[in-house]
């Protein structure tokens, strides 16, 4: 009875018809599978500049790829009638039948890449043949040529332009949201494409590569052409790698050649390798790795070849590698990966096994022997006598007539001489290459306008002498140049950072050789800033305010909290009234000489930037704008200049920190101090060691000597 109540049980869906997909939806399905982001894209483009024969191939990106991928070559070109089919798929020059595949000795040949870029973004070909008298411009989108701007037919137009071709692919994948959103950060994508281009100017040492950002003027990647391979090694992967490099060649026939010479046999190979030997130590394994000049990767070659330094370098290290194998077009098959990443070849196990074999003999070869890098430091001598330099130099000329001892004896004799002469009171046991904790620990600057990234490290921008023909620019330069103190200056350049011992009263401490000295920071920054202000005159950068602040507003704030303004004999108002009317008078001088720009409405839009990397305590503005009418002496030149440039270092000069009574009552002032004191270590004190020419004056209060260590060895002596 039961089962007489179930009810039954739904019938199975019938099969879904089968339809044929729209031509633009498989076009877009196969460019995903093609151009996964825009290093991918730059890989095929590469591909095709070399198949052109370029000698000089300069790349131009903006935001990692994603806005603008621009590739410029000097190759053979495009004939204008080939324009219309250049962005169809299955369009090719490099084959016509099946058979071609067997003998293929170019990097593209399915005539895929720019018909999948041109259904994923805006895509436009620059060309000029060395017959054409012009250069023609094309655009397309879907595989199609589209007209540049509206009213415009799709036909090519004549440009002006160099020999060879120039491919700008602009809003890649703006048409595939989840592809775009999928990408990573700009940056990264940046790296990509700096990988590749690296890993292609290795294999391509006579050809000449370039990669910048757009806007920049300067390529963060350049090669030049006419270089070889282990030349190409040193200039993109560093000296580190370079100086470590073992070569070896190997072929089915010999070893020491490196093109495949017999075209009757089709398992005929050769193969050359740039690779580090015992002493380079890498966090992870390196492999370039071409197969008939193509980029490809392998997981098989890559661990015969770790397998092969297993036994040689430590855990947890690797190598680098760069492996070219050259092969019969016979016995590989290209056409195995949507992308070309991977080929398979014939007779890949024993190629392989000879490979790593030459590889690791060669290795075996250099290994009778290590080498340790150590770094020693050295120790700060004291002045010697001229007796003492007279018998070191009779020594010296002993030891070259004897010439029965070797280098590695001179080195440790002299190595014990001065360890003998270097006493415990006389040891300088710091260095500038010391690198403290604090520097590596981010910390948030919350005076900072442009940026709430935490930094670690501040790497300071070197600042030219702006060209200034004034009389009394040159005389002002001329006079902070002569009251340089030298040995102040030493001191500040070669110091070692102590520590902030009273914030409040801008106090810390600095080491120097044997000698530590107290220094008011806020001084020594004050005149640090004034020099700056000095070598910029005339070309600051600028500090932009958003939103623009009122002028008379500020200078009302800081009069109404000065308690000294009675013996001026007029009222607050007045004096607001008089120091915005001096300002307002002179702000095109102010904009012009300053940058310091006040807008007819009585806004204060932008600020001189003094030093990039820092900036200043904007609760400091009112006071500054106050101060300049009563301080700057506006009726002489140079004394106009000089007062106004003191004012703007007072104004850069830290702050002193306030005092706290209740420790750690207030997160976010606790949060401010730290950062504070940071950037007094991390930013002003390393643009002190840069900037300052210290003046002698500062050793009257500002600059104390509290320790030496002879001294300190003295004291302890008599206890």
């Amino acid at each position: 009875m039961a089962s007489d109540r179930r009810s039954p049980s739904p019938e199975p869906p019938g099969p879904r018809p089968i339809r044929r997909l729209h031509e633009s939806l498989i076009n877009r399905i196969a460019a995903g599978e093609i151009i996964h982001r825009p290093a991918s894209a730059l890989k095929e483009l590469l591909e095709n500049s070399l198949d052109a024969g370029s000698t000089s191939i300069q790349v131009t990106v903006k935001d990692g790829g994603m806005k603008l991928l621009q590739i410029q070559d000097n190759g053979c070109g495009i004939r204008k009638d080939d324009l219309p089919l250049l962005a169809e798929r299955f369009t090719t020059s490099k084959l016509t039948t099946f058979s071609d595949l067997s003998k293929l000795t170019t990097y593209g040949f399915r005539g895929e890449a720019l018909a999948s870029i041109s259904h994923v973004a805006h895509l436009t070909v620059i060309t000029k043949t060395k017959s054409d008298g012009c250069a023609w411009r094309a655009t397309y989108a879907d595989g199609a040529l589209v007209p540049s701007k509206a009213g415009y037919t799709p036909d090519p137009k004549p440009c002006a332009g160099n020999n060879g071709t120039t491919i700008i692919i602009e809003d890649m994948f703006y048409n595939t949201p989840t592809r775009l959103s999928a990408l990573r950060s700009s940056s990264e994508e940046y790296a990509r494409i700096l990988d590749v281009m690296t890993k292609y100017a290795v294999h391509n040492s006579k050809v000449s590569f370039g990669c910048k950002k757009s806007g920049s003027l300067s390529p963060e990647l350049s090669t030049p052409s006419c270089s070889d391979t282990s030349q190409a090694i040193r200039q993109l992967y560093g000296h580190s790698i370079a100086k470590e490099l073992l070569h070896v060649t190997t072929s089915s026939v010999s070893d020491d050649s490196t093109e495949v010479d017999d075209s009757e046999d089709p398992e005929a190979w050769s193969a050359e390798a740039y690779f580090t030997n015992a002493n380079y130590q890498g966090k992870k394994t390196a492999l370039l790795l071409f197969i008939n000049h193509r980029l490809v990767e392998s997981q098989r070659i890559k661990r015969s070849i770790e397998s092969t330094y297993s036994g040689i370098l430590a855990k947890g290290s690797s190598p680098f590698v760069y492996l070219s194998i050259n092969l019969d077009p016979r016995s590989v098959d290209v056409n195995v990966h949507p992308t070309k990443r991977e080929v398979h070849f014939l007779n890949e196990e024993v190629i392989i096994e000879r490979i790593s074999d030459a590889i690791q003999q060669k290795l075996a070869g250099q290994s009778q022997s290590r080498v340790f890098e150590y770094q020693t430091l050295l120790t700060g001598g004291i002045g010697q006598s001229g007796s003492r330099k007279g018998k070191e130099k009779a020594n010296n000329v002993d030891g070259v007539e004897g010439g029965d001892e070797g280098p590695e004896d001179d080195r440790r004799a002299s190595g014990s001489q001065v360890a003998k002469k270097v006493l415990s009171q006389h040891k300088v046991r710091t260095s500038l290459q010391d690198r403290t904790l604090d520097s590596m620990i981010p910390v948030t600057d919350p005076l900072r306008t442009d940026s709430d990234e935490p930094v670690t490290a501040i790497r300071l921008r070197d600042i030219k002498e702006s060209s200034c023909h004034f009389v009394s620019i040159t005389e002002l330069r001329r006079l902070a140049t002569k009251r340089i103190h030298h040995d102040l200056t030493e001191i500040i350049k070669k110091h070692t950072f102590v520590g902030v011992i009273d914030s409040s009263r801008c106090l810390t401490l600095i080491q120097h050789n044997k000698n530590l000295y107290m220094v008011n920071h806020a001084a020594l920054a004050e005149e640090m800033f004034y020099q700056l202000a000095l070598l910029q005159f005339g070309d600051y950068n600028r500090l932009k305010l958003d939103p623009p602040p009122s002028l008379r507003m500020l200078i009302k704030f800081a009069v109404d909290v000065e308690e000294d303004t009675g013996r001026s004999g007029m009222s607050k108002d007045e004096i607001v009234n008089r120091i915005v009317k001096t300002l307002m008078d002179r702000r095109q001088m102010l904009l012009e000489y300053f940058s310091l720009d006040i807008s007819e409405t009585g806004d204060v839009k932008t600020l001189p930037h003094l030093l990039r990397e820092y900036t200043p305590n904007l609760d400091k503005l009112p006071m500054f704008l106050m101060r300049l009418g009563p301080q700057v002496l506006w009726e002489s030149e140079q004394e106009c200049f000089g007062s106004f440039m003191r004012e703007l270092a007072y104004f850069y000069s830290p702050a002193p920190l306030s005092v706290i009574s209740a420790p750690a009552a207030d997160e976010d002032e606790q949060q401010k101090q730290k950062a504070e004191a940071w950037r007094i270590q991390n930013i002003l004190f390393h643009a002190m060691r840069k900037y300052l020419a210290a003046p002698k004056f500062l050793l009257d209060s500002d600059v104390v000597q509290v320790a030496s260590l002879p001294d300190l060895y003295r004291v302890f002596e008599r206890c």
